[in-house]
């Protein structure tokens, strides 16, 4: 069944391509993707197609991405359309997620985006027409990593999900879409919260003095479990809490932890409920 559904969606995205090239002109251009990209462990720099001055930058390319980001933003709109019809007034608020894929940002061709069916590149804006079709059904704009800092990555892979995360929140900005926010990862330590506080509180050099701004609307903690409730990360999530209600990201955390005592005591029955229940 597997090899079948496989066939099957290759047979369709072939005929897709098939007739987009047709339409252009290009019918050579409709047989197969582009036989230069290498595989799925290979370096950009390692293929024709993805590395700095690359197939991805063509004419072709250009085609081809065109046309395979179009496909995901068709299939987006669908899937948006059938859910705006399904859940229209039932004061559902519905919201959807883009993956952060961060890896090769700071490369010219960001591969791993392009791959993924987000047409994102030195040169072109990938996120501002997935945020516009948001905004013409009404939904929120879910992205993750926002507890990751660019130190934090290893520098061979070229991440830079701090840049990712401002580049969609401006994208959101500008087509007027509320955004959400996740941590890809399970962190309960003070840097990675106070990077979370941070990009809830987005600021940029094109924002009107004094406007107030809040590129979060909501935010996903992930996860609970038994390491959240160990005493110290306990705290550090209590403060973390306050500070993303009261919008202040604290470069004290020894004063916030202070500051947060009094909510952390009157937590503690929750704290120890929730460390039995995972001992048990």
């Amino acid at each position: 069944m597997h090899s079948l559904f496989y066939y099957l969606c290759v047979q369709y995205m072939l005929a897709s391509l098939r007739a987009a090239a047709e339409q252009i002109g290009k019918s050579e251009w409709g047989l197969s993707g582009p036989s230069n990209a290498g595989h799925y462990n290979n370096w950009p720099e390692e293929t024709d197609f993805f590395r700095r001055e690359g197939g991805w930058n063509s004419t072709y390319g250009e085609f081809l991405l065109e046309w395979y980001s179009g496909m995901l933003l068709a299939h987006g709109e669908q899937i948006l359309t059938a859910a705006e019809h399904i859940f229209r007034n039932s004061g559902a608020k519905l919201s959807g997620k883009v993956a952060g894929v961060h890896w090769h940002y700071a490369s010219r061709s960001h591969a791993a985006e392009l791959t993924a069916g987000y047409y994102n590149t030195r040169f072109r804006d990938g996120y501002l027409p997935i945020a516009g079709m948001f905004g013409r059904h009404g939904v929120v704009l879910n992205f993750t990593c926002t507890e990751m800092r660019d130190v934090e990555q290893p520098p061979e892979a070229r991440c830079s999900p701090e840049s990712l995360i401002t580049q969609v929140a401006l994208a959101t900005r500008k087509a007027r879409v509320p955004l959400a926010g996740e941590n890809a990862l399970p962190r309960y330590d003070e840097a990675a919260l106070k990077q979370v506080v941070k990009n809830a509180r987005l600021r940029f050099q094109s924002d009107f003095k004094g406007a107030a701004f809040e590129p979060m609307c909501a935010f996903t903690f992930l996860r609970m479990n038994e390491m959240l409730f160990q005493r110290e990360n306990w705290h550090l999530f209590v403060s973390f809490v306050r500070q993303m209600l009261e919008g202040n990201a604290s470069s004290d955390w020894k004063e916030e932890h202070l500051g947060s005592e009094p909510f952390v005591h009157a937590t503690k029955h929750i704290q120890e409920a929730a460390a039995s229940l995972s001992y048990s």
